[in-house]
């Protein structure tokens, strides 16, 4: 029918027009981003060990570090001196960042998070570069972690953790045994040339 589809862009249009607009007032009002949006890379320097896994496994390579080492008092008189790494530089190129969150999932000290902040536009592109100053403010906007799921099953590990309690140990593996020194099982199972019947039976041999 001829003039079909501007008849049914009409009655929107006067659909639209009957209801009340309703904008973002930003920047006066902040919208509310979801949980798990990923605004920018946080840095919670006292968790940083300087491991070097979030700038190896960034397919970017726009995460910078520079360390260096220190000698630290042994932790008993007699002992060894012990080697720690300082960090000296801990910068991210937003510019090159592509936001996929592989530096925060690697991290094994949770030192990386995300932050919903996303106002950090810059009018050059070589400011962009954040040191760790800068990630260290952002630490701070970093929301809490969820709560459990109620309905979430149990970890294996606490119920696991729960036997060996009860039992007074972990339980037996394969080549142990907890009967005592009177118990058979305690030691390898006989082979070719050995005898397990006892110190005073002959050993028998390969037929």
């Amino acid at each position: 029918m001829l003039g079909r589809g501007l008849a049914a862009g009409l009655v929107t249009t006067f659909r639209r027009m009957m209801r009340r607009a309703v904008t973002a007032q930003y920047p006066d009002v902040l919208p509310e981003l979801p949980p798990r949006s990923r605004g920018v890379i946080a840095l919670i320097e006292a968790n940083c060990t300087v491991c070097m896994l979030c700038a190896r496994e960034c397919p970017d390579w726009c995460i910078y570090i520079d360390s260096h080492s220190e000698q630290m008092p042994p932790a008993r008189p007699g002992g060894r001196p012990r080697s720690r790494n300082v960090l000296d530089r801990f910068a991210i190129d937003f510019s090159l960042c592509m936001y996929c969150g592989i530096c925060i999932e690697v991290c094994p000290y949770d030192a990386l998070e995300w932050s919903p902040e996303f106002e950090y536009a810059e009018l050059d592109i070589r400011d962009l570069v954040h040191e760790r100053d800068r990630l260290g403010q952002w630490a701070a906007t970093v929301p809490p972690p969820p709560g459990l799921d109620s309905g979430a099953p149990e970890p294996k590990e606490l119920e696991a953790a729960r036997k060996a309690k009860r039992g007074g140990g972990p339980a037996a593996g394969p080549g142990m045994s907890f009967g005592g020194s009177g118990a058979r099982g305690g030691g390898p199972a006989a082979g070719p040339g050995m005898s397990s019947a006892g110190p005073d039976a002959p050993a028998g041999g390969p037929a």
